[in-house]
């Protein structure tokens, strides 16, 4: 019987590169979504893998989404916290709000869906958790106090987690992605992105499919003695 992926923010960018990755290593995958139901559909047309719309900034949706998927496509093997957001503002002018959202959803997401998952999969004594960190969560950022602390909290989150689930057969890593040509990429001024790249020695932007072989690699069979760690893909911009 094939394993059962869930990815966060699975129908677009990294998310999609990563749920298409997963399905094309034999998994059966669900990808969550939280609010564009139209590209989630067009992207469930296209691809044939289900979606699932729920916040994972919501604990109880969290719990819900998850026994909905394992009800539909059977005990959730792997689990990839994917989805993020960004509220950029210095601190002089960030808002509450800004704040607490982005760390809300981007590491309150990652307890939220971990805890749904991760007792079933030491009882079967098999699991994959990947964690979807950031450069910016190891270098840190100008105006992104809210997603630097997020990101860098998702990696200290691994580590502990790894620790958990060790001796039972689940693996939990983090992959701290540079920056790669996705649409929350695409909306920085081009002005500042020439500046970005001009700082990673590869001379270009990552792509998406470039983070998904590397998450298709720590879900696998062969990856079960690789815990705890962070696999930095970045292009050299951030040697960490």
């Amino acid at each position: 019987m094939s394993r059962v992926a869930i990815v966060t923010g699975g129908t677009r960018g990294i998310g999609e590169a990563i749920s298409l990755a997963l399905r094309d290593m034999g998994y059966k995958v669900a990808a969550n979504y939280a609010g564009n139901e139209e590209r989630a559909k067009a992207f469930t047309d296209a691809t044939g893998i289900a979606s699932y719309k729920w916040d994972v900034g919501d604990h109880e949706a969290c719990l819900e989404g998850c026994a909905q998927v394992a009800e539909d496509l059977g005990p959730i093997d792997v689990l990839v916290n994917n989805a993020g957001i960004t509220r950029d503002n210095v601190m002089l002018k960030m808002s509450f709000e800004e704040w607490n959202e982005v760390i809300r959803i981007n590491l309150g997401g990652c307890f939220n869906m971990a805890k749904a998952v991760f007792p079933g999969m030491r009882e079967r004594g098999w699991g994959r958790i990947v964690n979807i960190g950031s450069i910016n969560g190891q270098a840190g950022q100008y105006g992104q106090v809210n997603y630097a602390a997020a990101k860098s909290g998702i990696h200290g989150f691994t580590k502990a987690l790894a620790q958990e689930g060790a001796r039972a057969g689940v693996t939990v890593n983090a992959i701290a992605p540079g920056y790669i040509d996705t649409d929350m990429v695409a909306a920085v001024p081009q002005a500042v992105l020439e500046k970005i790249v001009a700082r990673i020695p590869v001379g270009r932007l990552g792509h998406a499919e470039e983070i998904a072989r590397g998450v298709a690699f720590l879900c696998s069979e062969d990856a079960g003695f690789v815990t705890g760690s962070t696999m930095s893909i970045n292009g050299g911009q951030h040697m960490y």
